[in-house]
């Protein structure tokens, strides 16, 4: 029955027994929801044993760390925050003695040019990937993350 309903109205029925409104637009995630929901109203929910080992889990698991990224139309809304390097080079200005600067998270990065790689916070790394990566703990391209051109124009 709940296959047919558009999201509109499953989301009004997510209400309905939730007593919330809920952002989702999932049409699966809001079948299951609703319908687990429905049943633990009908069968009396968790038990007190799995209430008491759900909290023990909830103790010991880890605290995030870093606040969650800000959903999509917030980012749209909210000014930009400044990731740029003081002045854009170019990769045929990437020589030894050379520092790049880079505004990252609120945080002032300086990484300077050796030969053979780059030293950031007294460490080596043969690329600038793996520097963005070691700092961002994602994959980037470690061009693109401290705003270095292709060539010359910049």
């Amino acid at each position: 029955m709940m296959e047919s309903m558009s999201i509109s109205e499953l989301r009004s029925k997510y209400i309905e027994v939730f007593n919330e409104a809920t952002g989702s637009r999932n049409k699966p995630w809001l079948v299951k929801r609703i319908a687990w929901r429905i049943q633990a109203n009908a069968e009396g929910g968790l038990s007190e044993r799995a209430r008491r080992r759900a909290k023990e889990l909830a103790d010991d698991a880890e605290l995030r760390l870093t606040a969650p990224r800000p959903s999509k139309r917030a980012a749209a809304a909210a000014p930009a925050e400044e990731t740029t390097t003081d002045v854009i080079l170019s990769r045929d200005q990437i020589v030894p003695g050379t520092v790049i600067k880079r505004t990252y998270k609120g945080r002032l990065l300086r990484v300077e040019v050796i030969s053979g790689g780059f030293q950031y916070d007294g460490e080596r790394y043969k690329s600038l990937t793996a520097l963005a990566k070691k700092i961002t703990g994602k994959h980037w391209n470690g061009f693109n993350f401290f705003k270095i051109s292709q060539g010359a124009e910049a």
